[in-house]
């Protein structure tokens, strides 16, 4: 990332998520024994009534268990997991324009994981930080390759140069064994960064590219990288 960005930390999010599991654990207990009370009256009432309204009877313990189903599904939550170095599991999202220069860069990185995790990556990690050795986000792609991306959160007048590509071309095949090697901006890149890129093998999106990409107008990066999947 940037070194004008720096990451929020991620220490202070625990209290919160403890404090909001416990009230939705209190509210399944109590959603519980609503329904355990309403079953067992419905139950007495079938017994009492089974050989008067038969129909009556079988209607009411549908309508009970399509309740309950309804309750336990509508509870139900996709887990998100942007804690660094802890893999992402998010629910598809969809291509709506996003405003990534608005972000900061922790916050950068994590909507990268989301892009990847949503057209179908697995094992999606956010690792950037003090000691990424150039690595913010590691994924494995559909076809099964390695993905390491680099981001970039800079303005539009602060360029990535051949500086940053090298530090990047230096960790993500040796280090991180990237099979596909991405450097993603909200900036642009210069022409000798470009050519570094070229040479290198690293697929460089500016923040056109990243846009395509995240509203769905071009392939994922790895599919840009020449392979099917």
């Amino acid at each position: 990332m940037s070194m004008s960005e720096p990451s929020v930390p991620r220490r202070g999010r625990t209290g919160r998520r403890t404090a909001l599991g416990l009230r939705r654990a209190a509210f399944a207990l109590a959603l519980i024994a609503i329904v355990v009370c309403g079953a067992g009256l419905t139950l007495r009432t079938a017994a009492a009534h089974a050989g008067e309204r038969p129909a009556g009877v079988l209607a009411a313990l549908l309508a009970l268990g399509g309740a309950g189903a309804a309750c336990f599904l509508g509870r139900r939550r996709p887990r998100g997991a942007w804690d660094r170095d802890v893999p992402v599991v998010v629910a598809p999202v969809d291509c709506a324009p996003v405003d990534y220069a608005a972000m900061d860069a922790a916050e950068f990185e994590e909507a990268v994981a989301r892009l990847c995790a949503r057209d179908g990556c697995t094992d999606v990690r956010v690792v950037g930080g003090a000691g990424d050795l150039g690595a913010d986000v590691l994924a494995t792609a559909p076809d099964g390759r390695r993905v390491v991306v680099q981001c970039k959160r800079y303005g539009d007048e602060h360029k990535v140069g051949s500086q940053d590509l090298q530090r990047f071309g230096g960790t993500c095949f040796t280090i991180h064994g990237a099979h596909v090697a991405v450097l993603v901006t909200t900036s642009d890149f210069t022409g000798p960064a470009l050519e570094y890129a070229a040479r290198s093998g690293i697929l460089c999106l500016d923040a056109r590219a990243l846009a395509a990409w995240s509203d769905g107008g071009s392939a994922p990066p790895w599919r840009q990288a020449g392979a099917a999947v």
